[in-house]
């Protein structure tokens, strides 16, 4: 029975007594991923945050084994990142979506852009391509295939107004919106400066968008128990009724 009891407590050592370590971004990321902390450590589970302010960096530190799990990412981004860079990360499943807004402090609607005027997108291929669809959705451009998700600019067909698309890492974005007429930004971007994106953005994308973030392991790590039991806390209403009520619009869960 005494040799049963000390499997049992290896094997609960082995699976709960080491730290889980999740990159993701300081802000609303850290957050959010504060708000669940304690429900894992019930669980035997401590989690460990590290604030990464970047689109590179937490995939590289996953796949070299730095840390077990991320969260900043939609499932497109990941699977072309994994694509560049020869990596086999995987879902371990859905938190929420960001949606794109375009933003500026010049103008209150689409139809005050004017001829040639500057607009800044991100320059990631997903998120790009993300940029000009929202554009197409709007009427202001038309792409050759509205369906493909990695378009370029060289992908319009119709610009009737003659925008200038400017490309520059998504981070940039909001700090560059007073030297630009406008700028798409991603949610998360746009909180943390200060918009609230419901309110505050000429138009944001739709919520049936394909751009759902996840939690990204390296393949295999998707079954451990305690990246199970992180999913789980996550996915609660919990978390869902924070996140709908402390960023109006920027984060929209989708469990």
């Amino acid at each position: 029975m005494k040799k049963i009891l000390l499997l049992f407590i290896l094997l609960s050592t082995i699976c709960f007594g080491k730290t889980l370590k999740i990159g993701t971004t300081s802000y609303p990321g850290a957050e959010i991923m504060n708000l669940i902390k304690d429900d894992l450590k019930a669980k035997g589970i401590e989690l460990e945050i590290v604030e990464m302010n970047d689109y590179v960096t937490p995939n590289l530190a996953l796949a070299d084994g730095d840390i077990d799990v991320n969260s900043f990412q939609h499932l497109p981004y990941l699977e072309q990142f994994n694509k560049d860079k020869g990596l086999n990360l995987v879902s371990a499943g859905a938190t929420y979506i960001c949606p794109l807004g375009l933003y500026s402090k010049k103008y209150k609607s689409l139809e005050e852009l004017p001829e040639k005027a500057v607009i800044a997108i991100p320059n990631d291929p997903t998120n790009s391509g993300r940029a000009l669809l929202l554009f197409h959705k709007a009427g202001l451009i038309e792409l050759k295939d509205p369906t493909d998700l990695r378009a370029t600019t060289f992908d319009i067909v119709k610009n009737p107004k003659n925008f200038k698309f400017k490309e520059l890492e998504a981070a940039q974005l909001p700090r560059i919106l007073p030297d630009v007429d406008a700028a798409v930004i991603n949610g998360g971007y746009a909180v943390n400066a200060g918009f609230f994106p419901t309110e505050d953005s000429i138009v944001l994308e739709d919520k049936d968008s394909p751009y759902i973030n996840i939690f990204a392991v390296r393949a295999g790590d998707e079954n451990r128990e305690d990246i199970k039991a992180l999913v789980e806390a996550f996915q609660t209403e919990k978390v869902r009724d924070y996140v709908l009520k402390t960023f109006k619009g920027g984060f929209v869960p989708v469990f």
